[in-house]
């Protein structure tokens, strides 16, 4: 029998709520995939019952879930030693190599050998029954696995890299304010990492905004939906707030105020849908709102708590991760959201708080946020409207 063997790396570091991470590991894998498996687990493995034809849509389900290290396809048999021997002769015999490695991992203390014994007697069966190989413990074309447990044996030399970190659903719920740009989506993605839930707020300023870039940031969020199938995107109607600010306050000002109502409305909506923070994707010193004397003076509207995942990331370390979770090519795609239609030739990289105070009183402010609170909407990833909350 064959079964897919799942390792979690990070999530043994964790102490006694070891086994609440490894239970939602389990439901977040369970419901992605109860419809072709059956699965079960221990406390420091996980393991798929599978068909062959079924491998390829777990690998997409593995792929994209927190909290694996890594996984490999294992030949399951008893813990004896005629059945581990023939199970590796069986395996060798379909498979090319020029050199090999075994390596015994024996938690059965009543096995016929140690793990050093049987890494020797397994190996030599290697070289008497497979021609012009020999053992290589440094750098081997294949290494064989043989996890020695109590009832059954686990032998496999295919090994899948996981993108590690905790299982989805671990830590609160967080919102991302979501850009069409490259960094907000890798921000997300990283948060998710560490075990958040994430809803997507999307600021929307139409007409200086069009439909494509809303129907840019559904793709991106459908792409963040594959690591967190309970993701949803929200769209907050930012058109009056944004105009008077072009109007009423000094330009070079005008995105740090922008910045500042933004947080404003996150605020309110991590109250309005029981948020615990919210994320975005500003990193130090990249234009001139994420220069710290700027994020000083845009933090100071808000106490909730703010994670921005790429701060200490450069550019082209953001453009990589893009890359890899396949956002970039969404991101580059030519139509603006209201970060990038309204920016003034020089904006302040040093702005007073006393000057944005004044500025911001030319403004009814509250009266406008107000509003976009009550007409903020959820938006269908999948169809073409969206609905108030």
């Amino acid at each position: 029998m064959k079964v897919i063997l799942i390792k979690y790396g990070e999530l043994t570091t964790k102490g006694d709520n070891k086994k609440d991470f490894i239970n939602k590991l389990y439901k977040n894998i369970f419901n992605k995939l109860k419809d072709i498996t059956y699965i079960t687990k221990t406390r420091d493995r996980m393991f798929i019952e599978f068909e062959d034809d079924d491998f390829i849509n777990i690998k997409n389900v593995l792929d994209k879930t927190f909290g694996i290290h890594s996984y490999h396809i294992a030949e399951v048999v008893n813990s004896v030693d005629e059945d581990i021997k023939n199970c590796m002769l069986k395996i060798i015999k379909n498979i090319s190599f020029k050199t090999f490695k075994i390596e015994t991992k024996r938690s059965n203390k009543n096995f016929l050998f140690n793990s050093q014994e049987y890494n020797q007697e397994l190996g030599a069966l290697v070289l008497k029954n497979k021609k012009d190989i020999t053992v290589d413990v440094h750098n081997p074309d294949k290494k064989f696995i043989v996890e020695i447990r109590d009832k059954n044996t686990y032998i496999y030399y295919e090994n899948y890299k996981g993108i590690g970190g905790y299982p989805v659903g671990v830590q609160p719920l967080g919102l991302l304010m979501l850009s069409g740009g490259i960094d907000s989506p890798v921000a997300g993605y990283l948060s998710l990492k560490r075990g958040m839930t994430i809803n997507s707020i999307y600021f929307e300023a139409r007409p200086h905004t069009s439909v494509n870039a809303l129907n840019k940031v559904k793709e991106l969020s459908k792409k963040l939906k594959e690591y967190d199938s309970n993701l949803l995107l929200y769209s907050v109607n930012f058109t009056k707030i944004q105009e008077a600010i072009y109007k009423n306050c000094r330009k070079d000002y005008l995105i740090t105020i922008m910045r500042r109502m933004m947080y404003r409305i996150m605020d309110r909506l991590c109250d309005k849908l029981n948020a615990y923070l919210f994320i975005n994707g500003e990193s130090i010193g990249q234009v001139a709102s994420q220069t710290l004397a700027s994020l000083k003076v845009i933090n100071n509207v808000t106490n909730k708590v703010i994670i921005r995942p790429c701060a200490t990331l450069d550019k082209l370390e953001i453009m990589d991760i893009a890359r890899q979770i396949k956002t970039y090519d969404i991101s580059i795609l030519p139509y603006e959201d209201c970060c990038t239609v309204f920016v003034p030739k020089h904006p302040v990289i040093n702005p007073k708080l006393e000057i944005v105070l004044e500025e911001e009183k030319k403004i009814d402010y509250e009266k406008m946020i107000d509003e976009a609170i009550d007409s903020i909407k959820i938006v269908d990833l999948d169809n073409d409207y969206s609905s108030i909350i």
